[in-house]
This record gives C-alpha cells, sequence and structure tokens, in this order.
C-alpha cells in the first residue's frame, strides 16, 4: 500500500507538499472569502514573460518568475484602487497584457522558449532543495500575515468602507495580501505548475467552504485538506504512472463534487443518503486500489537503461539487443519541448545504469530528473559526439551547439551509435562483444541509407530542391544532401515559439517568390498552420515529415532508418510534384 513512499524522489514531493499545505490552506481561505480566485489561477500565468526573460538572458527562472509576477500583482492592485471593478475583470485586463508581452518576446525577440513550457509545468517528482526552502518560507509568511493581518483583511473583505472608516487601510492592506498570493503561487510552480495551481490554493479551501463558516475552523481544515489530497495525488500518481499535478487536481475536484453530493444528502434524505454515499464512495477506492503494480521488475540480468528520445531509445534496442531492457522517456509522435516527468520515469533513472541525452537543450530537462530520481546512472550526452558541422559554420565546437536535431544527418547517427556500444561494453564488458557486433551491423546500414538518400536527392533538379518545414529542424539533412531551406512555419528551433503575423506574410511572399512546390508538415506539430500556408501559395501539403521524433509502432517512420527513408521519399516527392520517389534497399 505504502511502497511508492519507499523511492527517495517521493519522499521529497511529500514533503514539499506538506510544506505548501500551511500557505496554500491558509491563503486559500482569504482567496474564496475575498473572491480572488481568478487573480490566484492567473499570476502563475503570468509569470509567462518573466520565464522568457530568463531563458533568453540566462539568469534564474525563479527570479523571472517572481519578478514578473509582481508587476502583475502591483498592477492589478493599482487599477484596483479607487475603482468598483471586480479584481476578477482587473486581472484579466492585466493578464492579457502580461500573455502578449510573453508571447512577443519568446517569438520576436528570443526566437525561443524552448524551456518555458518546462517551467509552466511543474512536477513534484523531481523538487530540489531550493523549492523545499522556497515552499518554507512561503508558508511562513502566509502562517505570519494571517496572525497579523487576518482580521484586517476580515474586516475589509466584509466591509471595506466600514474599514476604512475604523482606520483601516483597504490599499496597503490587500496590496500585501495580493503580493503574498503571488509569491505563494510562484513557490509552487515548480511543484505543481501554473496551470493547475488552483488545486492547492483553491479547490480545497472552496471544499471546506461547504461545510463550515468559521474562519478557524475553515482554514485548519483547509490545511489539513491539501495535505491529506497533496499525498493522496502523489501515491495516486505514482500508481497510475500519470503527473502528479495532474493527479492532484482531479483528486481535489472529485473530492468537493463529492463533499457537495454528500452536503446536498444531508440536507435533503437525512443521515441514509449520506452513509449509501458514503459505501459508495469507499467502494470506488478500495476498488482503485486493487490494481496490479505495474512496475516492470521482470527485466532479468539486463542491462537497465534510459534513453529520452525515440531516435536514441531506437539505437540502443539495435545496439542492446536482448542484453538491455530499454526505457524510452518521450514516445512517438510526442513533442520533447512538452515533456512532463512521469513516476515510472524517475522510477527507471534512478534504478540505471547508463542514461543516454540527446543534448543541446532538446531534453534539458533530464539533467534535473537525474539529479533527483537518486541513483547515479553514466550519463552520455551523444549530442556531444556529433562530429559534423553545419555549412558556413567556421568556429565553436559542433553544430549542435545551435541546432539540437543533428540525428537528421546519419554520419551523426554513426557516432551516435558507436558512443553507445563504447557505453554499454562499460557498464556491461561481458557482452561487450556483442554490441560491437550489432553497432557495425548497424553502422552498415546507416551508410546505406546515407547514399541512398544521396542518390534520391541528387536526382532532384538543385533548382527545385527546396524545403519549408513546420519548424527549423532539418538544417542538418538539408546541409547534406544540397537542400536550400527557404524558411519554417515557426522561424525556431524549438515548437514552442509561435511566428507573427509579419514573419508568416514574409514567407508566403518567399514561397511564392522562389516558386516552392511543397510545405512539408511534421507529424509531431499541428499541421493547421502549415496547409493554410500551402493553400494560400499555391503549394501542396500532402507530404508530411519526421522532425523530433519518431512515428508509431507501424507506420513509416517508426524506426531511425525508416523515419529517414521516410523523409528522404516524402521530400522527393514534394520537390517534384509527386512525379519522383525515394526507396531504399538493403536497410529493413
Amino acid at each position: 500500500m505504502l511502497e511508492p513512499f519507499r523511492y527517495a524522489f517521493v519522499q521529497r514531493g511529500l514533503v514539499e507538499v506538506l510544506l505548501l499545505s500551511v500557505g496554500a490552506g491558509l491563503l486559500g481561505t482569504w482567496i474564496v472569502l475575498r473572491g480572488l480566485s481568478f487573480f490566484s489561477h492567473a499570476v502563475g500565468t503570468a509569470a509567462f514573460p518573466g520565464l522568457v526573460l530568463a531563458d533568453g538572458l540566462g539568469f534564474s527562472a525563479f527570479l523571472g518568475a517572481v519578478g514578473a509576477t509582481a508587476v502583475f500583482a502591483l498592477g492589478v492592485e493599482r487599477l484596483a484602487r479607487g475603482r468598483h471593478s471586480s479584481y476578477d475583470s482587473l486581472t484579466a485586463l492585466v493578464l492579457v497584457g502580461a500573455l502578449a508581452g510573453g508571447v512577443i518576446l519568446a517569438s520576436d525577440v528570443f526566437h525561443s522558449g524552448a524551456n518555458v513550457e518546462t517551467l509552466l509545468f511543474g512536477s513534484l517528482l523531481v523538487v530540489g532543495d531550493q523549492d523545499l526552502l522556497l515552499a518554507g518560507i512561503a508558508s511562513a509568511a502566509a502562517l505570519l500575515a494571517t496572525l497579523v493581518a487576518g482580521r484586517r483583511w476580515l474586516a475589509i473583505g466584509f466591509d471595506a468602507s466600514s474599514a476604512r472608516s475604523l482606520g483601516v487601510r483597504p490599499a496597503g492592506w490587500d496590496a500585501l495580501l495580493l503580493g503574498l498570493i503571488a509569491f505563494s503561487v510562484i513557490s509552487a510552480l515548480s511543484a505543481i505548475g501554473a496551470l493547475l495551481v488552483t488545486a492547492l490554493f483553491v479547490v480545497p479551501a472552496a471544499t471546506v467552504r461547504l461545510w463550515t463558516r468559521r474562519l478557524p475552523v475553515w482554514q485548519l481544515a483547509s490545511v489539513g485538506l491539501v495535505a491529506v489530497e497533496g499525498t493522496a495525488g502523489l501515491w495516486l500518481s505514482v500508481k497510475a504512472n500519470v503527473p502528479p499535478g495532474a493527479a492532484i487536481a482531479v483528486l481535489g475536484g472529485a473530492v468537493f463534487a463529492l463533499a457537495a453530493l454528500v452536503r446536498w444528502a444531508w440536507q435533503r434524505v437525512g443521515m441514509r443518503g449520506v452513509l449509501a454515499l458514503s459505501c459508495g464512495a469507499l467502494l470506488v477506492v478500495a476498488a482503485s486500489g486493487c490494481g496490479g503494480d505495474s512496475n516492470d521488475s521482470g527485466a532479468g540480468a539486463k542491462l537497465d537503461v534510459v534513453a529520452t528520445t525515440t531516435q536514441i531509445g531506437d539505437w540502443v534496442r539495435q545496439v542492446g539487443g536482448d542484453a538491455v531492457a530499454v526505457h524510452q522517456l518521450l514516445q512517438p509522435n510526442s513533442d520533447p519541448h512538452e515533456y512532463e516527468p512521469r513516476p515510472a520515469d524517475v522510477e527507471a533513472t534512478s534504478g540505471a545504469k547508463v542514461v543516454f541525452e540527446n543534448g543541446d537543450n532538446l531534453d534539458a530537462w533530464m539533467g534535473k530528473v537525474v539529479d533527483q530520481a537518486g541513483g547515479s546512472p553514466t550519463v552520455v550526452v551523444l549530442g556531444n559526439a556529433a562530429p559534423i558541422k553545419r555549412a558556413g559554420e567556421t568556429s565553436g565546437p559542433e553544430a549542435s551547439k545551435y541546432d539540437p536535431h543533428w540525428w537528421h544527418d546519419p554520419r551523426n547517427a554513426e557516432a551516435a551509435v558507436t558512443a553507445i556500444s563504447k557505453a554499454l561494453s562499460a557498464a556491461d564488458p561481458d557482452h561487450g562483444d556483442q554490441f560491437s557486433s550489432n553497432a557495425d551491423a548497424y553502422v552498415a546500414k546507416l551508410k546505406k541509407l546515407d547514399s541512398g538518400i544521396a542518390a534520391c536527392i541528387n536526382d532532384v533538379p538543385k533548382t527545385d530542391r527546396k524545403l519549408v518545414t513546420d519548424h527549423d529542424a532539418f538544417g542538418y539533412f538539408a546541409d547534406r544532401y544540397g537542400i536550400t531551406v527557404v524558411g519554417a512555419v515557426i522561424p525556431s528551433q524549438t515548437t514552442q515559439a509561435q511566428p507573427s503575423a509579419g514573419e508568416t506574410a514574409d514567407l508566403i511572399k518567399l514561397i511564392r517568390a522562389e516558386g516552392v512546390k511543397a510545405v512539408f508538415p511534421e507529424s509531431s506539430v499541428n499541421a493547421k498552420l502549415a496547409q493554410t500556408i500551402a493553400k494560400e501559395t499555391g503549394a501542396t501539403a500532402d507530404y508530411t515529415l519526421y522532425g523530433d521524433t519518431l512515428g508509431p509502432a507501424g507506420s513509416s517512420g517508426a524506426t531511425y532508418l525508416s523515419m529517414e527513408q521516410a523523409n528522404a521519399d516524402a521530400m522527393t516527392r514534394g520537390f517534384t510534384g509527386g512525379t519522383s520517389t525515394c526507396t531504399i534497399s538493403g536497410i529493413g
């Protein structure tokens, strides 16, 4: 029953929940009482421009978030002075400005934002010492402020005019409350994320409010309910292998619904109805706890390995064969920029002997997973093995410092496979010959792939090799095979940036001027904008590429070799208006 709590990363998450429960429970009562639910939800999202600035300029993400939310809270408070508008409407006004500023910074200034989504979607599974410290400080501040300012906040919420006549200045005390909520929400971002923060700060307090109006009882019960729901949600996330923030949010919503139903039953049908509902709830809980343990413990003597991306997972399986057990974090057609750790991922990392990463910020989140998992694996960053430079680069290390999609040049894949073989052999010398033999056989297929793609592309007139894709992911492929990159729908190496209207208009003009025949959507990116641009320019959008990820089993991109052949075939068809195809033998 309590097996999930034997893991160090779950224990750390539990401590984080218990620390946050004091601040979230106490402030939650003031949030519900004062009608600040939307503000508490919005303040985390308003951190977006600060996170973009921190990511783009290279300073602490926490400082960027605190700065942005401080401006946000101050803006709401200033607008509220002397106005009769509700906090909800004023919050919406300031939030729109914050989000617009963040989008402009991410898309037009820094042309990035790869780490921002990860920062906005936190995880209790990878909290560190700094997160625990911030949670403790936020809860201590909430407790102290409640003791000092609680009566004033209550008076202002009940009747601001009467409070003012008694010498209480609403503006200053409201500013303190808004600032404290903002700081506490930011302290919870790493644990639960901006979009689910109401699961801690609003839902438990609203649930308790159904049953009591006495403020001290309400506050104590809210603190306790946050702690219980957080602990139970963390347990549930490990058992069901779902993100803990989502598990806590769903559990909180279910408890609120049940509390409302029980209250209705108490008022309408008396004790018997309450007992019937309670028995039904107990049966549901008992059924949910009877599922089998999904922990894979039958790997035997195999070498436990973790691979972050789909292509790396494929390479490791090819080299390791039946001597390795591979836990692959990203799944087919998933976006690496939107990954959130699952309990099974952290558990696998804690017991792995080797962890293979892509590097170059594509899977930057893996560093935190490794640090917090509690194991001691050998970490191999395969991007460091990629030796090929991009065309025109004259200085600095290999090109993946600027472009993380190095695997689209098969020569870099050869280097990565060799590095995988060496790492596996070092971790399991008894199977070293097997790893080396498998790697040699696979490298031979990579060489055939490389020459086959070159032959296909060379049959296309150079003036027709004009590439427009969803995002800038094919620089290595284009440099290797003599393709001209005209542009990208998302002019960034991450799918998290957003194209501006001006950039889209310029791309449409360029496509027309260059006579581009095809705009290539990607399998892991929404194709709607690429299709719209293609329709606007008369190009086709019928040929899909595999950019950041392999495709699912059974698809044309299910393996690295088939993926790159599928990409070459799609480009050949698109460049030639469907008159030519690309088939490569000897790599199946």
